[in-house]
């Protein structure tokens, strides 16, 4: 590691379908990772099994520095860093952000919705801190979303994904 990098959180794609097995071969190196999961019933055999799947079959986090993440990533042809196509950069989250979006999206809560960053209109809605419960402090954007009847509270990690919470009341939900 060099003196001057620093440990980020990269948005990364492995191809193919390998985002579970990138996982695997990141945690016996001791790299952080986190992949959203949730829950779906899947049909195997002929019975139904409830099952943990990746919320995006290709989408994993990884933190770590960049010349660390660099040697893992020459092993593996087929992990890619993910490119914002605005400004033709490494997609990089910060560090606040991914904290909160770890700690929703790690509840694997059945009424979280996820979404494409360009599925939500953010710019409709108004910046909103929650100011109870489990999730008081964290902020997003209040929008009303497709697939829901009534309105949400966003959190997105810009250009990579969006994620709708499970209703609030209107008390724990504070206009910044």
């Amino acid at each position: 590691m060099l003196s001057s990098e620093k440990v980020q959180w990269f948005a990364m794609r492995a191809t193919y379908r390998r985002g579970m097995q990138i996982k695997v071969l990141l945690d016996k190196e001791g790299i952080n990772n986190f992949i959203p999961m949730r829950y779906e019933v899947r049909v195997r055999n002929g019975r139904k099994r409830r099952e943990l799947v990746p919320v995006i079959s290709d989408l994993i986090f990884v933190h770590a520095v960049q010349s660390e993440l660099q040697k893992v990533k020459f092993k593996l042809p087929y992990f890619q860093y993910m490119i914002d196509v605005r400004n033709g950069q490494k997609i990089i989250v910060p560090d606040d952000q991914m904290r909160q979006f770890i700690a929703v999206a790690g509840t694997y809560d059945e009424h979280l919705i996820f979404f494409s960053p360009d599925e939500v209109n953010l710019r409709k809605g108004t910046k909103v801190r929650i100011t109870g419960g489990d999730f008081e402090g964290y902020e997003g954007v209040f929008v009303k979303v497709k697939g829901a009847r009534d309105r949400r509270v966003v959190i997105s990690l810009q250009g990579v994904i969006a994620m709708a919470m499970a209703t609030l009341p209107a008390d724990l939900i504070e206009v910044i």
